[in-house]
């Protein structure tokens, strides 16, 4: 017997039971969560201070301001959300009724990832909630403390016939993917975004996959480089470099290379002071297995900026590393750390040639004081978003859709985004039982002649074209 087979049946009972669906338990259950950030707020700051010692200011800005933000948007447009949403009908179908319910899906899987745990777990529940969901919701077990706090707290605020939150290893997770779920949302890395994917394959079961991924940061030579510097390094530092939307490496060329080094090196002084690892403002990598990762990817290159580590206390500097080469380690895998590689290239045309190589990025960044510049990388590449003149702060607007395309990822989420993805859109059509004699025309015995009429009443005609003279 499945060790969660019992929990999935038991929420999914509760969820054929009809008990999600109305609009006044939706918003209790969302008020209930609002309440577990005010009154874990400090635990929240204690646990990611344990877990990677993120300051204080970052996990407020990253982890509750925006769960508050995305748990508000959707409790100030709820009620929007959930109307039906009516089409347009043809001929034969207009003393009837057309429109498209959101319905929820029914018990779906959140697995969360560790960079953070509170922000990635809990913005996805507040989809799935709104929804109409029951939700299964498994924290990383890497993020330690904040999975205990989780687990321990969260079940307190929400309903348990219809929520429940499971700790589990990688073993446990595969027994937990075993069971068959409506939906599953998952965030982390490509190659268990696979096994996610194949998991749910074998329930045809629909997944959003966010993955993240290599982000392209082009910086041409028209540009103010001192805000390009403390631009870039806020993003990539942010978090000691954790960041599925961080850039992941700069493409400039070798003249801006020039100013921009001793830019970031300005930057990451006024940002960490002359010894990052004193600051208060600077994480540590997560775990040990994550800290010898990224320490081995400093061998590509040359540093020009930081290198130094400390194993002890899971610390490495923000770092700058030139004369990377496309082969490099460096280059082969998400770094996920306070690592940026720069790599020359002689013009826009050469960083586009290089960008569109490679993977589709989860996030692509663009600087220029030449709008021409920055339509042409826009309309010239593919990625999941992109932001011109600044880094990560796409991720602060609840109206603009957050996933990634191709190996960064399948879906998206945030605000609106999320209530639509944990629902079901299901067409529906009411027609009156009488006036039969209307539907005569389409019976058998069929007879050609009654072609054209049937046409008219259902098929949709193009618009005539209008020519100004």
């Amino acid at each position: 017997m499945n060790p969660y087979a019992g929990l999935v049946s038991r929420l999914r009972a509760a969820w054929l039971s009809g008990k999600t669906r109305p609009m006044e338990y939706r918003v209790a259950q969302l008020e209930a969560l609002g309440r577990f950030l005010d009154e874990k707020n400090q635990d929240i700051l204690d646990v990611l201070a344990s877990d990677m010692r993120k300051p204080p200011f970052e996990v407020e800005i990253s982890e509750i301001s925006i769960c508050r933000s995305e748990l508000n948007h959707a409790l100030n447009n709820l009620g929007t959300w959930m109307k039906d949403e009516h089409v347009e009908k043809n001929w034969v179908t207009q003393l009837d009724s057309a429109f498209i319910r959101k319905d929820p899906y029914g018990v779906v899987l959140i697995i969360g990832p560790w960079n953070y745990p509170i922000n990635l777990l809990l913005v996805p529940l507040i989809g799935a909630i709104a929804a109409g969901n029951c939700v299964i919701m498994k924290p990383s077990e890497i993020s330690k403390a904040a999975e205990k706090l989780v687990a321990e707290m969260l079940p307190n605020y929400l309903d348990k016939d219809c929520f429940a939150v499971v700790t589990a290893g990688v073993e446990e997770t595969n027994k937990l993917l075993e069971n068959k779920f409506d939906y599953i949302f998952f965030t982390g890395s490509p190659s268990v975004g696979r096994i996610i994917m194949t998991a749910a394959a074998k329930h045809l079961t629909p997944v959003t996959l966010e993955l993240g991924g290599k982000n392209p940061c082009y910086v041409s030579d028209n540009c103010e480089v001192q805000n390009v510097a403390r631009r870039v390094a806020w993003g990539r530092f942010f978090n000691a470099g954790q960041t599925c939307v961080a850039p992941d490496y700069v493409l400039c060329s070798a003249e801006m290379r020039e100013k921009l080094l001793p830019a970031l090196r300005e930057a990451i002084t006024e940002f960490y002071g002359p010894n990052p690892q004193e600051s208060p403002d600077f994480a540590r990598i997560v775990g040990d297995k994550q800290f010898q990762r990224v320490q081995a990817l400093l061998s590509s290159g040359r540093v020009a900026i930081g290198g130094q580590t400390d194993e002890k206390e899971r610390y490495i500097a923000p770092t700058v590393l030139v004369d990377v080469r496309p082969e490099d380690p460096a280059m082969q895998e998400e770094i996920f750390g306070p690592i940026l590689p720069i790599l020359t290239v002689a013009n826009v045309d050469e960083a586009i040639a290089f960008i569109n190589t490679r993977e589709r990025p989860l996030a692509l960044y663009a600087f220029s004081s030449c709008k021409k510049v920055l339509r042409r990388v826009l309309e010239q590449t593919s990625s999941g978003g992109f932001c011109a003149n600044d880094t990560v702060m796409q991720m602060t607007l609840t109206s603009l859709p957050f996933g990634g395309i191709g190996h960064s990822g399948l879906g998206h989420y945030h605000g609106r985004f999320t209530f639509e993805t944990f629902s079901h859109p299901r067409s529906a059509l009411l027609r009156g039982a009488g006036r039969e004699s209307l539907n005569n025309v389409r019976y058998p015995p069929y007879a050609s002649r009654r072609l054209p009429l049937l046409r008219v009443a259902t098929e949709t005609r193009r618009a005539a074209a209008c020519v100004l003279l």
